[in-house]
């Protein structure tokens, strides 16, 4: 394990605000990476990578790290499960339009398609968050988010933080997969630590 405050000849802060700057970096490479929309889970699966690297062996973040671990995950499968997000923006979008109307239900409706989203999207988080041999799992990440209530909450409570935060300040909406994936891999790594014999 590395040491807590480890630092380079001249660096001016310790590691924990090296770590904070490099969740902003990977926030950033993560933001631009999911421009093409089909590529959100290989860079979310990606900003976990490089995160679990940073976290593992106390090494800084890097462009470089981050395309080497994007390269690696830009294969079919992750490009396919890349159709699902925009599906959650219709889910949110039809969820939008129930609260507005008064058809019948519509009250009961758009709750229920928000939860199904905020699911959604915690299973997709922790999915991304694996690491090998369960990399990009949809399957594992619904077992790991059953299994482990307390970083699934943990999750629940990221999710809608950031869309607040990306909705009051959206100069921030370039920065906020960096936490996002920064919380779905520590909640990964804390369950792995405490049930070591799942993997």
């Amino acid at each position: 394990m590395p040491p807590s405050d480890r630092r380079e000849p001249g660096e001016i802060f310790g590691s924990a605000f090296t770590l904070f700057a490099d969740m902003l970096l990977v926030g950033l490479l993560t933001g631009v990476a999911c421009l093409p929309v089909v590529t959100i889970p290989a860079a979310f699966a990606a900003a976990s990578a490089t995160l679990r690297d940073t976290a593992g062996n106390g090494a800084p973040a890097g462009v470089g790290a981050y395309i080497g671990h994007l390269r690696a995950r830009l294969t079919a499968g992750p490009l396919a499960s890349g159709l699902i997000p925009p599906l959650l923006v219709f889910v949110l979008l039809i969820d939008a339009a129930l609260v507005r109307s008064a058809l019948p239900g519509a009250a009961a409706m758009a709750p229920a398609l928000a939860l199904t989203a905020l699911g959604a999207t915690i299973v997709g988080l922790r999915a991304t968050a694996l690491d090998a041999p369960h990399r990009l799992s949809a399957r594992e990440g619904l077992v790991r988010s059953v299994a482990d209530p307390r970083g699934t909450l943990l999750l629940a409570g990221a999710v809608p933080l950031a869309v607040l935060l990306a909705w009051s300040i959206p100069l921030l909406v370039p920065l906020l997969p960096g936490p996002l994936a920064f919380a779905a891999t520590a909640v990964d790594l804390r369950f792995t630590a405490d049930r070591p014999q799942d993997d």
